[in-house]
C-alpha cells in the first residue's frame, strides 16, 4: 500500500520542523505543511497563536498545535512582527488539516528581512528531506 505523498507547493519555503512561508505582497504567510498535518493524524483539535503585534525571531516558537496524538511547538520561518492571525483556524482547527496551504494558514508576518527566506528549504529540498526521513524509519 503506497499512500499518495503529501502535497508540497513549489512557491513556498519550508523549515525542517514542517512550517511553510509564502511571500504575499511584502508580508509572509505562515502555516504547517500537509506532511505535518498527516504526521499529526489529520486530527487537529486546538491551536494557540500569538497576539498581533508580537515580534519574533526566525525559527523562534510562536505557538502550539494540538492533535489527538500530541502537541507540537510551531516555529516561525522568518523574523518580524505578527500583523495578523488566522482567527478562523483558531475557532475551527480542522481548517488546518482540510486546507493547510490556503484556508489553514496560521499567522501573517511583516518580515524584518525577506532575505531570511534564503535560510529555508526550497520545495525540492523539503521533498528530499521528507524522502530521506521516510527511509530512516
Amino acid at each position: 500500500m503506497s499512500a499518495k505523498p503529501p502535497e508540497i507547493p513549489l512557491d513556498l519555503y519550508y523549515t525542517n520542523s514542517h512550517e511553510w512561508a509564502k511571500l504575499v505582497e511584502g508580508d509572509i504567510l505562515v502555516g504547517i505543511s500537509a506532511h505535518a498535518v498527516e504526521e499529526m493524524g489529520n486530527d487537529i483539535v486546538h491551536i494557540e497563536l500569538p497576539p498581533v503585534g508580537k515580534k519574533i525571531k526566525q525559527l523562534e516558537s510562536f505557538g502550539v498545535i494540538d492533535s489527538v496524538k500530541a502537541a507540537f511547538d510551531l516555529y516561525s520561518p522568518i523574523g518580524g512582527e505578527i500583523i495578523e492571525v488566522n482567527a478562523k483556524a483558531g475557532e475551527d482547527p480542522s481548517l488546518i488539516a482540510q486546507s493547510p496551504y490556503e484556508k489553514g494558514w496560521l499567522i501573517r508576518i511583516n518580515p524584518t528581512s525577506v532575505s531570511e527566506l534564503d535560510n529555508l528549504l526550497t520545495a525540492q529540498a523539503y521533498k528530499n528531506m521528507l524522502e530521506t526521513e521516510g527511509t530512516a524509519h
